[in-house]
């Protein structure tokens, strides 16, 4: 697969992540010899996927004539430095906050990536001699003057007849649905998709149609659950039986958007007295960045309307932004709440704290969405009981609570009301960024209610666009 293919009639999608699984987002667009790479998301999670990150990429990087990022969270443009590493330099066209998170979002990857193989270099417990990062922070000061922005609701001609309309997906701040679109023809990306009432951003909007649609389907198979009684009560409670017991809260999020929703949610029920004035510490260099940037956008209109004043309302909010600040966390002098990155646990300050709280009973964990398979966030939420990290096996005695509410991925009604909506119909949906249940569940619900031919591509599928 790795020449180029340069007939006038080839107008492929080719399925390379996020196949049967929720990580590793990339899609091949093959448009007469034309190639352009709809996300560059790095894989995460089970190790047969994160083992994918280091196999070679299935076309020369060197032959794509640009790449797409429908946003910025890792599973979407993580993979991005990679690319660039071995041989990809043409441009990436994002929105301009999508930018923005991107460049916060690859250095930090990369400087943990870095961290991470020093410490299991010292340590020894990698079975590769000398462990290494899949890219650099070198390598991503190379990708970062790649990026091309994009506004909202335009069509921008990427080259060779092939033009990109970014379409407002209320996910995180920045994230986009993707048109592509070529004399005759067009396709939809999805991206991720936010739920219709996102608790910060302002709301999603419906693209114009295409022939072919690709959708996720993260949340396929379920609905989110209506909160029983006061909103936030679980996180609520959580928080009140742990400081009666004298304990951390720990909130492992995703340092962009997730943190801010967070952060709003606690600031609401200080107001409302349901929880203590307690201290909040946001231990994640990569969250804070990010914290500024919303709060930027705040002044841009990109936040909802009803946000008054200040995102954030908490007096005694404090950043740990010293690998010193967050290691005094471990042993907090009173009851407090941590939000640390990353939102599966799979990396950075968060898994320091978990090895030093999970083994004290006071303590809880509270989980805030989406956990993927072969995460360390998904191990706690299945009730394991111990937890492996750097090379050492953690008791696990503290409170874990899993609180759904929190996520800002559309559930399966939401997925079915934006196909409703679009404009022409499409003629053929295909399922993919889903766990194999959700994408098959998803799948049949829109064969059933929208009657409109749905199919889950394998990966590495080739799917011909030129056909029905």
């Amino acid at each position: 697969m790795t020449g180029r293919d340069t007939r006038r009639d080839v107008r492929t999608l080719t399925f390379l992540g996020a196949a049967s699984t929720v990580t590793g987002s990339k899609t091949l667009l093959t448009v007469d010899g034309r190639r352009m790479l709809v996300d560059a998301g790095m894989f995460q999670g089970e190790k047969h996927l994160r083992v994918r990150n280091w196999e070679p990429f299935p076309v020369s990087p060197s032959t794509l004539d640009g790449i797409v990022l429908t946003h910025a969270h890792l599973d979407h443009c993580g993979y991005l430095p990679a690319l660039v590493r071995q041989g990809f330099a043409g441009p990436v066209w994002c929105t301009a906050d999508t930018a923005t998170l991107a460049e916060i979002v690859l250095r930090d990857s990369a400087y943990l990536q870095e961290n991470d193989a020093a410490h299991a270099a010292r340590r020894g417990y990698s079975r590769h001699d000398p462990p290494l990062p899949l890219y650099t922070v070198a390598d991503v000061e190379r990708t970062l003057p790649l990026l091309r922005t994009v506004d909202y609701d335009e069509d921008v001609d990427t080259g060779g007849g092939v033009r990109v309309r970014m379409t407002r997906a209320g996910h995180i701040l920045g994230s986009a649905s993707v048109t592509l679109g070529w004399p005759g023809g067009s396709v939809l990306f999805s991206g991720d998709l936010g739920r219709a009432d996102h608790p910060v951003l302002r709301p999603r909007e419906i693209p114009p149609g295409a022939p072919d649609v690709v959708v996720e389907s993260t949340y396929g198979d379920r609905e989110h659950p209506d909160p029983e009684g006061a909103a936030h009560e679980q996180l609520a409670e959580a928080i009140r039986r742990t400081v009666a017991r004298g304990g951390t809260v720990l909130v492992p999020a995703f340092a962009v958007d997730r943190t801010e929703v967070v952060l709003r949610a606690l600031g609401e029920l200080r107001r409302a007295g349901r929880i203590p004035d307690l201290p909040v510490h946001v231990d994640s260099p990569m969250a804070l960045a990010a914290l500024r940037v919303y709060r930027r956008a705040a002044s841009r209109g990109e936040l909802r309307p009803d946000l008054q004043g200040d995102l954030v309302d908490l007096p005694h909010l404090y950043e740990a932004r010293t690998v010193e600040d967050s290691m005094a966390l471990n042993n907090p002098r009173m009851p407090c709440v941590i939000i640390s990155a990353s939102g599966m646990a799979t990396g950075g300050r968060v898994v320091h704290h978990l090895k030093h709280l999970l083994p004290d009973r006071r303590n809880t964990v509270v989980l805030t969405g989406y956990q993927a398979v072969g995460t360390r966030g998904r191990s706690l939420a299945d009730g394991a009981q111990e937890i492996k990290m750097h090379g050492d096996y953690v008791p696990v005695r503290a409170e874990v609570v899993q609180v759904e509410e929190f996520s800002v991925h559309a559930d399966s009604s939401d997925l079915l009301a934006w196909l409703a909506a679009l404009d022409p119909a499409p003629r053929r949906v295909l399922v993919n960024h889903g766990e194999p249940g959700s994408s098959a569940a998803l799948a049949a619900r829109i064969r059933r209610e929208l009657g409109i031919t749905a199919v889950v591509p394998a990966d590495a599928e080739v799917v011909d666009l030129s056909r029905g």
